[in-house]
């Protein structure tokens, strides 16, 4: 992306404004979570004066030092969207306003016992729909017997289930893994839906993405 990060983000938010009316949506279904890893506190700030609250960070120790360095911002919401592992769950439960790669018992009964006495916290089941081995996540049919002990779990919310499909071209096949989730969620009665990045989000916001997680589109390339 060439443009400011104010641009780019107005630029993202033009579009999804337009998957939403598309697919008869009202735009306010769909939380766009600017994806800030990697980029410097200085760009989050950037956002944050152009309207953006909302912003995801995949490793722990980042989110605990931009956290940290961006205190001020006291409305900026937080969001844990990678894999977490146990040693790491304190940072993640002690700053993140929502949970989005939920995929072991262990880091579920880890993260509970971090949050007494805290709010719940928001989490999204995270599941395999390619069958990638390469990828984390849950398989589809071991979803039920995960989803029966983390619900009793407390200072958690199983608000949804979260994907990161195989990235392709092929518009039919993405609509499916996006398709698959959504019945997935449906089945175990769970309401959100975190799907879609700066590649595929237009796409996953027509199949019921209630929230999007975009990246390079907002900030540009990492490198």
């Amino acid at each position: 992306m060439s443009g400011s990060v104010a641009e780019n983000l107005a630029a993202v938010r033009e579009r999804v404004a337009r998957a939403c009316a598309r697919a008869g949506r009202p735009v306010e279904s769909v939380t766009l979570v600017a994806v800030s890893k990697l980029k410097p506190a200085a760009l989050i700030r950037e956002a944050y004066a152009a309207g953006q609250r909302d912003f995801g960070e995949n490793y722990a120790q980042e989110l605990r030092d931009k956290a940290a360095e961006l205190a001020d911002l006291t409305d900026l919401r937080w969001h844990a969207i990678g894999a977490l592992q146990t040693n790491k769950v304190k940072y993640v439960a002690r700053v993140a306003q929502s949970f989005h790669a939920l995929d072991r018992l262990e880091v579920a009964r880890e993260l509970s016992k971090r949050r007494e006495g805290a709010p719940a916290l928001p989490c999204y089941v995270e599941v395999n729909v390619g069958g990638e081995a390469t990828k984390s996540g849950l398989e589809p049919e071991a979803l039920g017997t995960f989803l029966a002990e983390a619900r009793t779990l407390p200072g958690l919310q199983m608000v949804g289930l979260m994907s990161l499909p195989p990235p392709t071209d092929d518009e039919a096949r993405a609509r499916g893994y996006f398709q698959a989730l959504r019945e997935l969620a449906r089945a175990h009665g769970l309401p959100g839906l975190s799907m879609g990045t700066t590649h595929d989000f237009e796409l996953a916001i027509s199949e019921g993405a209630s929230v999007v997680r975009v990246g390079t589109a907002i900030f540009g390339e990492r490198t």
